[in-house]
């Protein structure tokens, strides 16, 4: 039987450049070679496409902070509306390039887990892991997410939006009285808690809304919950299920960028992690809901808070987790019974099934 032809997109021009390499290159790894075939498409920090050999597409791999494509000069482009040769060369020189039977689009942040990428995918007709469009845009927005949230009557932190326009008359002592201290200020559309701010004062707030609205138009402003951080994963289309639960443990300060990539030691990761039976079971129930709530596919991580009164409280839902080798989603399904390979799998095969499924309904219309 013919080999699935695989294609790992990764890179990207958001903040998560570094983050992107690093799930890919345990992704690439994880690939079964005598089941799947493996195309690397790299994306640079200009947003240029380029084919990048599976066996060396990185530079200063083991290095969290160095750590780069390296450059190719196999510039490709995407050709939408096609049913198959959907990728080209941008030089004829190049050759023809593999037909690809399924995409792997593992580019975090801005224009690859917000709906941008997954739109593009979809029109050019192929196969990709994770959410769709709205799935992915909703789950990304974290104002949207919370309003959907809420009203579905799932319990989520207290919180203001601000916009650019909004931010400038922002009234620190309003918002303390309302929302409490200390507060957390942060972009409304990135992830791996780039821009993030704990804030106690006037002075603070107005620094952290500048670093803000560096990374985005929209502002959340939230209540600080104090209870553990709870981790929960979540796999399948139309019946998803839950992985066992994981704790973040933060030695001091907050999950900030650095804390969840770069330094090894500034938080410890308990999985499973160590609470009540009935409380696993909740965080998981409520996982799965928001998850359908959001409208997702294939995989997400919803991250909770679980307060000393036994209440959960939905933080943040990221609909395209990590896969570095420090990421907890592949940990916690590893926990759970599925090896790290069989996991990366099951998101191929979950891919083509939707796929499937929006061709047979498509072609009944």
């Amino acid at each position: 039987m013919s080999k699935i032809r695989v294609g790992v997109i990764c890179g990207g021009k958001s903040a998560e450049h570094e983050v992107s390499l690093q799930s890919a290159r345990n992704i690439v790894d994880a690939l079964d070679r005598e089941r799947f075939e493996v195309t690397v498409i790299g994306i640079d920090k200009q947003g240029q496409w380029h084919i990048n050999d599976a066996a060396d597409f990185l530079l200063d791999a083991d290095d969290p902070r160095r750590i780069a494509l390296n450059p190719s000069a196999g510039d490709i482009a995407l050709v939408p509306g096609r049913e198959c040769r959907q990728l080209i060369a941008t030089e004829a020189s190049q050759g023809a390039l593999n037909q690809l039977d399924v995409v792997f689009p593992i580019v975090h942040g801005t224009l690859g887990e917000d709906g941008s990428l997954q739109g593009l995918l979809r029109m050019a007709n192929l196969p990709f892991v994770g959410s769709g469009v709205l799935g992915s845009a909703a789950g990304m927005d974290k104002d949207v997410t919370k309003r959907l949230l809420r009203d579905a009557g799932i319990p989520v932190a207290p919180f203001v939006t601000l916009t650019r326009r909004t931010a400038a008359s922002a009234d620190f002592d309003a918002l303390r009285d309302e929302l409490g201290t200390p507060l957390f200020v942060k972009p409304a559309n990135q992830g791996s808690s780039v821009g993030v701010s704990r804030v106690e004062n006037a002075a603070e707030f107005q620094q952290a809304l500048a670093l803000a609205l560096a990374f985005d138009h929209k502002v959340l402003v939230e209540s600080a919950v104090v209870g553990r951080e709870i981790e929960c994963a979540v796999l399948g289309n139309d019946a998803p299920e839950a992985s066992v639960c994981g704790e973040i443990v933060v030695e001091g300060g907050f999950y900030s960028y650095d804390t969840k990539y770069i330094d090894d030691d500034a938080a410890r990761i308990a999985v499973p992690a160590d609470i009540d039976p009935d409380a696993s079971e909740a965080i998981r129930e409520l996982a799965v809901r928001t998850f359908q709530v959001l409208e997702c596919a294939g995989l997400a991580r919803v991250d909770v808070f679980l307060t000393p009164e036994g209440k959960v409280v939905v933080n943040e839902i990221n609909t395209l987790p990590g896969f570095t080798r420090i990421s907890m989603y592949p940990k916690l399904w590893q926990a759970s019974g599925m090896t790290y390979p069989a996991l990366v799998t099951r998101l191929i095969e979950l891919a083509m099934e939707r796929h499937a499924d929006d061709l047979a309904l498509r072609r009944s219309r």
